[in-house]
């Protein structure tokens, strides 16, 4: 099986909020088919069907600039996807807005590039190793200007922020293959929009096969630092110098065993007011048992120091994990967690896990009255926003040919 890598990306309409406050969850809630206390989950009302389809990867942003958040998907295999909002959260798919080739599209990200205030999507693809990039022009359609990135790439990361303070974000591709360098193209100040390739003077000269990057202020300084998940160990961290330059500080990020990471995922998980790292991962890519998949939760000091407390924070688990995503789903002012979960051996579809934070970075799984019981798939790509703007993060979940899902989030205290 072909390397597949996953990513969710949250976008607009994210609610992060922080706090203490302990909420219980309810053992008494019997979860329905399709029905919790904590989520509906809407798929078969609300979502194009499309049980086949390999849904890698999506991101919530409002491109027809209607006031609600539609979908951008990143597909393998086939034509990558715009599914519009009603302003309800009913999505529909709007046809022929992306290139109509059957590309091998890994992740997508959607941000403003060139300064106009409309969202723009950038994709990366593994074995066509064509990058695709479009601007966007405000009411859900696009021109396609892939001729303004500097290079093709086995991409199967990817992040986009602004590493060198100018004002205008930036990309980063995560590559992965014979020839494993990762890219940074910085966004052109005189032409905002295009790039400018600075991975040999901005960047370690390192071949990794990097399968998702992340970008935040790891260290307090006011710039976003790095964090690499590789598919070959190991992990990196890279802290910039304000300019857009890093530099790995291997020493800072404590590796306990070896990982096969497919998604990391920056946030405050014990509420003291920096980001700590959570790694996804899987025994192997859809084959036999080989490295361990657990869950691992990194804390940082405050200074860009990371140390490893899975053991006293984590629950264990042996299912593997190509997605993830924090969301305060039972309103207690903390970052809760979402897991994808595959069988591996087999790869075989198994149930969203959701871990409960007790306001102090300890994580309890509460999957079973929290998600409900029909929400299962190989599932890829999670994104949290708010489609039917009632005040609540909902959650979209990709599928490796199985049914995208979309669940809709609930009052529950």
């Amino acid at each position: 099986m072909k390397t597949i890598p996953t990513y969710a990306y949250v976008f607009a309409g994210t609610i992060v909020v922080l706090g203490t406050y302990i909420a219980c969850i309810p053992s008494t809630q019997t979860p329905s088919a399709n029905s919790t206390a904590y989520f509906n989950d809407v798929t078969a009302t609300h979502l194009p069907q499309a049980p086949k389809l390999h849904s890698l990867d999506a991101a919530f942003g409002d491109v027809d600039m209607d006031g609600d958040l539609d979908i951008v998907i990143a597909v393998e295999n086939d034509v990558n996807r715009l599914y519009l909002n009603d302003g309800s959260g009913k999505f529909t798919w709007k046809e022929g807005i992306f290139r109509g080739i059957k590309a091998d599209s890994e992740h997508v990200r959607l941000t403003d590039f060139n300064d106009d205030g409309k969202l723009d999507a950038v994709f990366v693809a593994e074995d066509d190793q064509t990058p695709e990039l479009y601007l966007g022009n405000g009411d859900g359609t696009f021109r396609d200007l892939s001729d303004y990135l500097p290079a093709k790439s086995e991409g199967n990361g990817l992040a986009v922020g602004d590493v060198n303070g100018d004002g205008l974000p930036d990309i980063l591709v995560g590559n992965s293959g014979s020839k494993g360098q990762d890219f940074l193209w910085l966004n052109n100040r005189r032409k905002p929009g295009s790039f400018t390739d600075a991975t040999s003077s901005n960047i370690p000269q390192i071949n990794d096969s990097t399968q998702d990057i992340k970008l935040a202020d790891l260290d307090g300084d006011g710039d976003l630092d790095m964090i690499i998940g590789n598919e070959i160990p190991p992990n990196r961290l890279y802290l910039n110098n304000g300019k857009g330059v890093f530099t790995e500080r291997a020493a800072q990020l404590e590796l306990l065993v070896p990982l096969h990471t497919r998604e990391s995922v920056l946030f405050d998980a014990d509420g003291d007011g920096d980001k700590d790292i959570l790694f996804a991962n899987l025994t192997n890519n859809g084959g036999q048992w080989e490295k361990d998949p657990q869950t691992r939760l990194l804390i940082n000091n405050g200074k860009g120091v990371f140390k490893d407390e899975t053991g006293k924070r984590m629950p264990s688990n042996k299912f593997s994990t190509y997605a993830a995503n924090v969301i305060d789903f039972d309103n207690d002012g903390d970052e809760d967690i979402l897991l994808s979960a595959v069988k591996i051996p087999g790869f075989s579809p198994d149930k969203i896990r959701a871990y409960s934070n007790n306001g102090n970075g300890v994580f309890t799984d509460v999957s079973t009255e929290v998600i409900p019981e029909g929400t299962e798939g190989r599932s890829w790509g999670i994104c949290i926003g708010d489609v039917n703007k009632d005040g609540i993060n909902d959650v979209f979940i990709g599928g490796w040919g199985t049914q995208a899902r979309l669940l809709l989030g609930k009052e529950n205290n």
